[in-house]
């Protein structure tokens, strides 16, 4: 009995192109091979499981929807051999240590970062900026620094202290508006100007915190912690911010309000496989330690 070839990586990588590019051109070019080698590769593909898996036209060329399921896997197996090579040297601490992290975490974590790799120099590091977290149980990324803890059982999070949040509004915002007192009583938040995030980050604890003490005038939002602190030194009203990160801005003046603010949790996580591997270890104690004084 003749046994039907399995597809191979090969082939399900140039699938994977045509998902992303849309033509056989360009898949081609992102993988370094030529227009008909990518065409041979999805001709053998097809072949070996009796069916279409491209939609070729005049208007470019897309993966029919059943042929989805192998996109999937293309992309695990991708993901998988990223992570197979971050690992191939994980008796000492060269290799790639890839992190994932809040906007505004980037700064302060690149400095201990970069300090790192002038004593390491065969450490390599990659930092991705993102509201949406990577799936740390996926290996997307070898760490992620969170507010909140990870549903998964392979993932392990190490809660390493609190982010405190305060209010706070430019100089000229609190002279033109709050001229007796820097203060914010709970009978003024329907009357101020606000600033705050994405309508689509209702979920976090600032904007709900703002939403049940009346704050409705909201003038200026965004998902970009950068956004957010330059729209408050420019005057455009208050905002809630990370009193840590924005403590000693000469601009800004932290306001006194008559309740308890939130604050939220710190979490370093990591896919438990990696509790071993040097580089690893290497940058979670170092940033244990940064977070846990700057915190």
């Amino acid at each position: 009995m003749e046994i039907e070839p399995s597809p191979t990586w090969d082939d399900l990588r140039v699938l994977l192109a045509l998902h992303r590019h849309h033509s056989f051109l360009a898949a081609g070019k992102a993988l370094g091979v030529s227009t008909s080698t990518a065409a041979r590769r999805i001709e053998a593909l097809e072949h070996s499981l009796g069916r279409p898996l491209v939609h070729r036209s005049s208007g470019g060329t897309s993966v029919e929807p059943d042929a989805l399921e192998l996109i999937a896997l293309a992309e695990q197996l991708e993901l998988g051999l990223r992570a197979v090579k971050r690992d191939d040297r994980a008796h000492d601490y060269a290799g790639t240590v890839r992190l994932s992290m809040a906007e505004g975490f980037v700064r302060p974590v690149t400095r201990v970062l970069a300090e790192l790799r002038r004593k390491h120099l065969q450490l390599e590091l990659e930092v991705m900026s993102e509201k949406h977290f990577v799936d740390l149980a996926r290996r997307e990324a070898d760490i992620g620094i969170r507010n909140g803890k990870s549903s998964s059982p392979v993932v392990i999070d190490r809660t390493i202290g609190r982010l405190q949040l305060a209010l706070y509004a430019s100089q000229a915002y609190v002279e033109r508006r709050m001229p007796h007192a820097a203060r914010v009583r709970l009978d003024d938040f329907a009357r101020h100007d606000f600033i705050g995030h994405d309508v689509k980050l209702a979920a976090l604890p600032q904007t709900q915190w703002l939403a049940k003490r009346g704050a409705k005038h909201f003038v200026f939002r965004s998902n970009s912690d950068f956004a957010l602190q330059e729209a408050t030194e420019q005057g455009l009203g208050i905002c809630m911010l990370v009193d840590a990160a924005v403590r000693g801005v000469a601009n800004l003046v932290r306001l006194e309000v008559d309740d308890e603010l939130p604050s939220m949790p710190v979490c370093l996580s990591y896919h438990r496989e990696l509790r071993t591997v040097p580089r690893v270890r290497l940058v979670l104690d170092a940033l244990a330690q940064a977070l846990r004084e700057a915190l």
